[in-house]
């Protein structure tokens, strides 16, 4: 036993944020430097209609059929501000402790509140239930399910969003490896493991499902616009309540987050191994 003493106060555990969500390698991730995109964007999508076949030689008295042209939709995402807020007493605490937890409170929770924000407010608006009528479906049926989807509505390797609990499910049948660092299938959708999405909530109307069971969704490529973290207020003056003699400091960032085609797809599963 150490003899008796003062305890030794030491630096905080040091951690990182989940390597494989919304901010890791399946998102193109863009550090914006025109305000104005962080007001919104609106984009034209340019691999989201149909291409189709025809034939220069029909059968005798057939007519060849007419092509089709169709007219590309617009697309739209909104801003969202993820936060983090440090308080303390003004006695033992300086501005610039307060700012540094703030930041690090900010730097390993952004990705979880941007990933619940994104399931609440995005996906479960735009998602189309793809559960079949039966119930939910093992994980490796529903990701089958959403790959069938992505490639027949969208043709080109998307995303699949998955709650980091169910992550541990995609390696019973190797339906996951790391390719250069990123999770991906073997049809090569990338594959988001987030926090976030354990607010589990599906389409069309944002319902929980039962115990044991989980929402995953598909989607065509995520784009991520951030801004730099802003600390609020900029000054150790300003930061002091006069009245309580509390230290208030704030860490925030923008984001707008795109994804290409504006449409989702989701299934039911359970979170059975067998």
């Amino acid at each position: 036993m150490p003899s008796t003493g003062l305890r030794k106060r030491v630096e905080a555990v040091p951690g990182s944020p989940l390597p494989h969500g919304l901010l890791g390698g399946c998102t193109d991730v863009i550090d914006v430097t025109d305000p104005h995109e962080l007001l919104g964007t609106d984009w034209r999508p340019l691999s989201c209609s149909e291409a189709h076949d025809t034939t220069w030689c029909p059968p005798d008295e057939e007519e060849v059929p007419a092509k089709v042209f169709e007219r590309p939709g617009d697309c739209t995402a909104a801003p969202i501000t993820i936060y983090a807020g440090a308080e303390c007493s003004t006695i033992g605490w300086t501005y610039q402790e307060a700012v540094r937890h703030a930041q690090e409170t900010l730097r390993l929770g952004e990705q979880r509140a941007l990933e619940e924000w994104l399931m609440r407010e995005v996906l479960c608006d735009i998602g189309e239930d793809l559960t079949p009528a039966a119930g939910a479906v093992s994980v490796a049926q529903g990701v089958s399910v959403l790959e069938n989807w992505l490639g027949t509505e969208y043709g080109g390797t998307g995303v699949l969003h998955v709650p980091v609990g169910a992550g541990a499910l995609l390696g019973c049948c190797n339906i996951v490896h790391l390719d250069d660092g990123a999770p991906r299938t073997l049809v090569g959708n990338c594959v988001v493991l987030g926090a976030g999405y354990a607010v589990n909530i599906g389409p069309p109307d944002c319902t929980v499902p039962e115990a044991g069971e989980a929402w995953l969704y598909a989607t065509s490529p995520v784009r991520v616009r951030r801004e730099a973290a802003v600390t609020v207020p900029g000054s150790d003056g300003e930061s002091v309540a006069i009245r309580t003699n509390d230290r208030r400091v704030l860490v925030e960032r923008t984001f707008v987050v795109e994804i290409a085609c504006c449409r989702a797809a989701a299934v039911r599963v359970t979170l059975c191994a067998d």
